[in-house]
């Protein structure tokens, strides 16, 4: 971590982040045998410059985790680059391009990772919806995404897995939402059992604007047999400011030769507790005015969900050659 020689107001905010990440309780990952993942939606990043001191709270935040979804992350990627500065030269990204109208909102898709952790493996791509042949032409029909997913793959250690990412339209209602997931996990069916699929480990991350686990919406996506890992079964917490919604959702497909890859270690970092401790990362001698709305786009309105997942397959892959 690069920090360097910041001033003392921010030293201050930094060492009552660190406070705040220090009591979410994340699990150290340990090499070659687990990493930690994380999906983030970053309010706009990219849209308007953030202030040094919000660049140096997002790479603290970012760095407790091994592997990060960033959900909108906008078509200007120069604070990105800020905060890839600030973590350091073993940090990388990839992300995916930006849908230039106004569904797409100017949004991309991207992945943070830490080289030391884990590789990135070369596949990256946006989904693209099953396309019907009319006449001479290949056109895509009725459903399509607002905003396309992005796929990529990963190694860590021995352990391989596929991780996806989504953000699903707002939009008028859970009917607008509904068309979206339901597009999305016919479109999750069919790659995983396709060849493109380099592994049968595939997770499933993102904003889907999914309030519960009881919302007919997660009922959409989890029809095939996506699951939550056991650390975020509780609905008791949630990922926005309020913490009383699940927007963000961390999901999987375990392999049937690993299904214990997912660890029962997850939830939230929150690095906000409430609306009393903005001043202690923005005081207002350098912030004035700044009110919850300005904040939110400092940092974000949503808190990070998290979840560890075990890397170390050996054991796994060796009971599969004994019982041959």
């Amino acid at each position: 971590m690069r920090h360097g020689n910041v001033t003392p107001a921010l030293a201050r905010g930094l060492l009552q982040l660190k406070d705040r990440i220090d009591a979410a309780a994340i699990p150290a990952s340990r090499l070659d045998e687990t990493i930690n993942v994380a999906t983030w939606n970053i309010r706009e990043f990219g849209r308007r410059r953030r202030s040094a001191a919000a660049i140096h709270y997002l790479a603290e935040i970012l760095a407790q985790f091994d592997l990060i979804s960033i959900v909108e992350l906008r078509e200007n990627l120069a604070d990105l680059g800020r905060v890839l500065e600030v973590l350091g030269p073993e940090w990388r990204a990839v992300y995916s391009g930006v849908v230039a109208d106004d569904g797409g909102n100017g949004e991309r898709l991207g992945f943070v990772f830490d080289r030391r952790a884990l590789c990135f493996q070369g596949l990256a791509a946006v989904a693209v919806p099953p396309r019907i042949k009319i006449g001479d032409e290949y056109l895509i029909q009725d459903r399509f995404w607002w905003r396309l997913p992005y796929l990529a793959s990963f190694r860590a250690g021995g352990f391989d897995f596929l991780i996806l990412a989504a953000h699903i339209r707002w939009g008028r209602g859970d009917s607008d939402r509904l068309a979206e997931i339901e597009l999305l996990a016919d479109w999750i069916e069919a790659f995983r059992k396709s060849e493109q699929a380099t592994t049968k480990d595939l997770i499933v991350v993102g904003d889907f604007n999914i309030p519960s686990r009881r919302s007919p919406l997660f009922k959409a996506i989890t029809k095939y047999g996506l699951q939550v890992p056991k650390g975020l079964l509780a609905d008791s917490f949630g990922s926005n400011l309020a913490k009383d919604k699940r927007y963000d959702q961390i999901l999987q497909y375990p392999s049937p030769a690993y299904p214990d890859s997912f660890a029962d270690r997850g939830g939230v970092l929150d690095f906000h507790l409430d609306d009393a401790h903005i001043a202690g990362l923005f005081p207002a001698e350098e912030f004035p005015a700044l009110t919850r709305e300005k904040y939110t786009y400092q940092l974000s309105d949503h808190l990070p969900l998290w979840i560890q997942v075990r890397t170390d397959d050996a054991r796994a892959r060796l009971q599969a050659i004994a019982q041959r």
